[in-house]
């Protein structure tokens, strides 16, 4: 009995490494975020396991069966959408409960969306914070403020309808001077980062609607 943490990736489907394609041909079961958009990643590879859902909404209901499946040998792979399965996407009470429970836990490397975002951005990537999503509305502002003293380059995922009004609540707390990288589309045909300061990105996308996700990479106080 095992989980495979199978990072898949974020856009170009070229992306996947050989080794998840193979873990993923001879696991007994996926569990899949969404089962019909990694449908589609696993036709191109040739992947015939069998697809369980396993997402946000559901995880806390389906967590003991699949604790059951690992206690009867099944080995099984977990992957999201894009990227690698507990950052920003769900993976983590799944993996905690499996190591709880003396199951063998692998998490493969590959795509995560931040790592190219920060390394293309210029901005210093020796040390930096990854924050994920903001709080959607209660706590939003708190956390804005206490990043805004944050001294190491500082990361953020965000959707493209909420880019412009974020952005105009960052320059609230960060300032229009501050740096900033906006990296959308991230290995795809229309990848496109932009690079300014938070007053110039405000002006960009206000003129130029985003499209795509978005990862965001400020540079510290």
């Amino acid at each position: 009995m095992k989980l495979f943490v199978v990072p898949t990736p974020i856009g170009n489907l070229d992306d996947i490494t050989l080794r998840a394609i193979s873990v993923l041909k001879n696991v007994d079961l996926i569990l899949a975020e969404d089962t019909r958009t990694s449908g589609k990643l696993l036709k191109r590879f040739e992947i015939n396991t069998p697809m369980q859902s396993y997402h946000m909404h559901n995880e806390h209901k389906v967590l003991n069966g699949i604790i059951n499946k690992f206690k009867s040998g099944l080995t099984i792979a977990m992957i999201c959408d894009a990227g690698t399965p507990s950052i920003s996407d769900p993976g983590f009470l799944l993996i905690r409960e499996s190591i709880k429970e003396g199951i063998s836990v692998e998490c493969l490397p590959g795509a995560t969306a931040f790592v190219p975002a920060i390394v293309n951005s210029g901005l210093p990537s020796d040390r930096f914070v990854f924050e994920g999503f903001l709080p959607p509305k209660k706590g939003r502002q708190a956390r804005l403020k206490l990043l805004s003293q944050e001294t190491r380059t500082i990361i953020l995922y965000i959707s493209p309808h909420k880019l412009i009004r974020t952005l105009e609540q960052i320059i609230i707390y960060f300032g229009g001077k501050r740096c900033i990288s906006v990296s959308r589309e991230l290995t795809k045909i229309f990848e496109e980062t932009f690079r300014g300061t938070l007053e110039s990105a405000l002006i960009y996308f206000k003129e130029n609607s985003p499209r795509g996700e978005i990862v965001l990479v400020i540079s510290g106080a």
